[in-house]
C-alpha cells in the first residue's frame, strides 16, 4: 500500500480525559467538535462515553445528529452555534441542547421548541459567541424562565496562564451569573489547568484530549506513518524538487515517500521538520509537495520501508512550532487519505 498509516490511540485519549477530569471539582464534559478535532468522532466519543463522560460539545446541529446517531439517547449534546435558522427539527428530533447566543436566537428557540431544553452562551470579553453584559442584562429574567440547562463562556488566553484576560474574564463571569440557579461552564483545557475558580460545575476540554498544549502532561494520541515509494543517489550539486528546493551538499541518499499537503503536511513546517526511522531523524529534503515528500536518508545508512512523521520523537506541537502554527491546525488538517488504524477503546 502506498498510503500512509494514522493511529489514533483511543486508550491514551480516555487517560487524558480522566486526567483532566481528576483536576476539576465538577463534572467534566468532552469537546468533539470537527470530527473530534479530525480524529473520528464516532470513535472517540464512544471510547469517552465508555470513560464516564456525559456531556459532548459540538460546534452546529449536523456534527450533533452524526454524535447522537453514535451515542443513542444518554449523554447531554450542546451545540455552540446554538438554534440556526432550519435547525428546529434536528435540535428537537436528535435532543440537541444550543447554546443560545442572541436574543434572536433566544425568540427562534423558544417559538419553534416551546419547553426544550437549551444553554446560554455568554461573552465574557472574547467577543466572538455569546450575549454580551447588556444583551443579557436585558433578557435574563426572560431566559431564567425558560429553565436553561447550562451557561457558559469562554476563554480567550488559557494557555497563557499570567494573561491579565484570564481573571479580567472570570470576574465578567462571575457578575453576569453570581447568584442564578444554574450550572456553570467556563473552563477548556487551559482554564482547567489554571486555578480550581475557573472550574465552576461543568468543564470542557477539547485539545487536552488530543494530546495537544498547554496539557503538557498528556498522552500522545496519534502517530503518522508514511511509506517510502523510491529512493535515490544523489551527487554532490545534484537538486531535489520544486524550484530546486534542496542542493546536495555531499553524496547523499533521497527517500521520496507517499504524502503531502493533500494529507495537510503543511508546506510551512518543511524546512525545519525531519521525519524518523527509528531514533535517527531525517530532514525533509527541499520542499513538501502535493502527494510527495523528499527525505534525506543519508545518515540512516539503509533504504526504510516507511518513515515516522508524527510519533514518540515529533508531537502535533512540534510541528505546530515548525510550521507558525498550533497543534489544533496540525489535527484537523490530518487528510482523508490515510489508512486510519484505532487501537484501545
Amino acid at each position: 500500500m502506498s498510503t500512509a498509516f494514522l493511529t489514533v490511540d483511543l486508550d491514551a485519549i480516555t487517560a487524558n480525559w480522566r486526567a483532566l477530569d481528576a483536576m476539576t471539582a465538577g463534572e467534566t464534559a468532552a469537546v468533539v467538535k470537527a470530527d473530534a478535532y479530525g480524529l473520528g468522532a464516532a470513535k472517540v466519543a464512544r471510547s469517552l462515553a465508555r470513560a464516564g463522560a456525559r456531556h459532548f460539545f459540538v460546534a452546529v446541529a449536523e456534527e450533533g445528529a452524526a454524535l447522537r446517531d453514535t451515542l443513542g439517547s444518554g449523554p447531554a449534546i450542546y451545540v455552540f452555534s446554538g438554534h440556526m435558522p432550519g435547525d428546529a427539527d434536528m435540535i428537537g428530533d436528535m435532543h440537541l441542547t444550543p447554546m443560545i447566543n442572541s436574543l434572536e436566537q433566544m425568540i427562534r428557540h423558544v417559538e419553534s421548541l416551546p419547553g426544550h431544553p437549551f444553554g446560554i452562551q455568554l461573552d465574557s470579553g472574547m467577543n466572538r459567541l455569546g450575549m454580551e453584559p447588556g444583551e443579557w442584562a436585558a433578557l435574563r429574567d426572560i431566559a431564567l424562565a425558560q429553565d436553561p440547562r447550562l451557561i457558559m463562556s469562554h476563554l480567550a488566553c488559557a494557555d497563557e496562564p499570567d494573561h491579565a484576560m484570564n481573571p479580567q474574564q472570570l470576574a465578567t463571569f462571575r457578575e453576569m451569573t453570581d447568584g442564578l440557579d444554574v450550572p456553570r461552564s467556563l473552563a477548556n483545557t487551559g482554564g482547567i489547568l489554571l486555578d480550581a475558580a475557573y472550574h465552576f460545575d461543568l468543564a470542557r476540554p477539547g485539545i487536552g484530549l488530543y494530546g495537544g498544549r498547554p496539557f503538557a502532561e498528556a498522552r500522545a494520541v496519534v502517530t503518522l506513518d508514511i511509506p517510502v515509494i523510491q529512493c535515490r543517489d544523489l551527487a554532490p550539486g545534484e537538486t531535489v524538487g520544486y524550484a530546486n528546493g534542496f542542493t546536495a551538499p555531499r553524496e547523499t541518499r533521497i527517500a521520496t515517500v507517499a504524502a503531502g499537503y493533500a494529507d495537510g503536511i503543511l508546506r510551512a513546517m518543511g524546512p525545519k521538520t525531519s521525519l524518523w526511522a527509528e531514533d535517527i531523524p531525517c530532514p525533509i529534503a527541499g520542499r513538501i509537495s502535493m502527494d510527495l515528500i523528499c527525505v534525506d536518508i543519508t545518515d540512516l545508512g539503509h533504504d526504510p520501508k516507511s518513515l515516522q512523521l508524527l510519533g514518540p520523537h515529533q508531537s502535533i506541537d512540534t510541528l505546530a512550532d515548525h510550521a507558525d502554527t498550533i497543534g489544533y491546525e496540525i489535527l484537523t488538517s490530518l487528510g482523508a487519505r490515510y489508512t486510519r488504524r484505532y487501537i484501545g477503546g
